[in-house]
């Protein structure tokens, strides 16, 4: 998707995350609206886009497979893990300004020559860089970050100009140790690979091998969410399970706050507000993979995170998580920060990945964007587009802050009307702002970047 012509005249500017050389088409200073956009049009953006209740016939594993970067693209298979607390250098691609959790998946186009010599050299070795987490993009200064492990690599001219088109993957946390920059411009990075922390079951102290049988298992469990016998089923497993409780001085309720599989099932009751045809078995059974999947979908600023990319226990990231889940209650423009664009319950997931994933525009900037049915406060500005459409069959309409004129994404609209849903938003998560109620912080106190601790 291209977000506004010129981008790559733009190569050191780091503020065009959100898109390349917004001043050709006003997008810096003035937003205006559609050509020919009635009053009474506007103000229909503000009411409900689409009924929810209605069955959403896209193909979802359509925007997964990046197909916008070409159907020709070179595979590779296996991957590559570092020993956990070992160092490694690796290098660093410089303008893939992007907090990347392992498990998400990474598009990129590449067009500078030192970057397109950096990949070919990666793909004859073992195809994994290091992808920063700038706590400050304006001063470039990095302490973690994520190893990335290309995929799918495919090169071509595109103007004269040799280009990369790659999809990679993200793998492991690292601690950033030292950063160098080689003579060619690449940065090495020096990296300590940050370890997961499997904690032991919460009854594991207590529970008796003998009485493990007495369990109910996963495999008893209802397949549809919507059973009735589910509440039921589960209210028995939870009783079963932390009935040892009873030995100490300390209640069930207290043990299953870190329990794994009961957060994992809190958090799916959250996802499937979201995403109501989403079912479990596409969801990682793993409470690593998962939670690490939850995150990549959270549509929370840099400062959250980045403190989730810290946490190295599967267990405490998913109670940040849940506890992230309930407490947002909506998003904001990031540049106004009291402008509302749009509620959680307007969120949506179009995609296998969930209703937030990674994609990258033919200028090179990469977009996490996140789907909603309903948003306010938004100016469009220009004409539809299908051409490199990230949501096949959607045409694509830029959209901005109604008051700052900050670019927060696109609107989608469905160019068949047997599509659905008809129209959608798409908001770019570096421009929101998570909003947590006043009456949830203690008055003159700071709200903490981390939640739950």
């Amino acid at each position: 998707m291209a977000d506004e012509e010129g981008g790559r005249e733009r190569e050191g500017d780091d503020d065009g995350g959100y898109g390349a050389g917004q001043g050709d088409q006003n997008m810096g200073n003035e937003l205006q609206l559609l050509p020919g956009q009635s009053d009474e049009e506007e103000a229909n953006e503000m009411e409900v886009e689409e009924d929810k209740s209605k069955r959403i016939n896209f193909d979802p594993s359509l925007p997964t497979s990046h197909a916008y970067l070409g159907s020709d693209m070179e595979e590779f298979h296996g991957r590559t893990l570092h020993d956990d607390d070992s160092c490694q250098l690796l290098p660093v691609l410089p303008h893939v300004m992007m907090m990347l959790i392992p498990g998400q998946t990474l598009p990129l186009q590449l067009f500078r020559p030192q970057e397109v010599s950096m990949v070919r050299n990666l793909i004859q070795k073992d195809r994994t860089f290091a992808v920063l987490a700038y706590s400050n993009a304006q001063e470039r200064e990095a302490h973690f970050g994520t190893t990335a492990e290309i995929y799918a690599y495919r090169e071509e001219q595109e103007f004269g100009i040799e280009t990369v088109k790659v999809k990679a993957i993200g793998r492991q946390r690292f601690k950033v140790l030292d950063i160098r920059t080689q003579t060619d411009g690449i940065q090495q990075a020096k990296v300590q690979i940050l370890p997961e922390r499997i904690l032991p079951s919460t009854m594991s102290a207590v529970q008796l091998d003998s009485l493990s049988r007495c369990h109910l298992y996963l495999s008893t469990r209802p397949t549809q969410r919507q059973d009735q016998h589910l509440q039921c089923w589960w209210h028995e497993y939870q009783k079963r399970k932390f009935r040892c409780a009873s030995l100490t001085s300390w209640p069930s309720w207290l043990y299953s706050l870190y329990d794994e599989e009961t957060l994992m099932e809190r958090v799916k009751r959250q996802l499937h507000e979201w995403d109501e045809n989403l079912k479990d078995e596409h969801l990682p059974a793993n409470p690593i993979d998962f939670s690490y999947r939850v995150a990549a979908c959270l549509p929370i600023d840099d400062a959250l995170r980045i403190q989730l990319l810290k946490i190295g226990s599967a267990i405490q990231r998913l109670r940040c998580e849940l506890d992230i889940m309930n407490k947002c209650t909506s998003l904001c423009c990031k540049k106004c920060e009291d402008t509302e664009i749009t509620t959680k319950n307007e969120i949506f997931s179009l995609s296998l990945c969930g209703p937030m994933a990674a994609y990258v525009n033919p200028h090179g900037y990469v977009h996490e964007t996140l789907t909603v049915y309903k948003a306010c406060n938004l100016n469009l500005m220009g004409p539809s587009s299908t051409e490199h459409s990230w949501f096949p069959g959607y045409a694509w309409t830029i959209a901005g802050c109604r008051i700052c004129a900050n670019h927060m994404g696109w609107k989608f609209t469905a160019t068949k009307k047997d599509m659905s849903p008809q129209k959608f938003w798409g908001l770019t998560r570096s421009a929101l702002l998570p909003r947590i109620p006043e009456s949830e912080e203690e008055p003159g106190q700071q709200r903490s970047p981390l939640l739950c601790l």
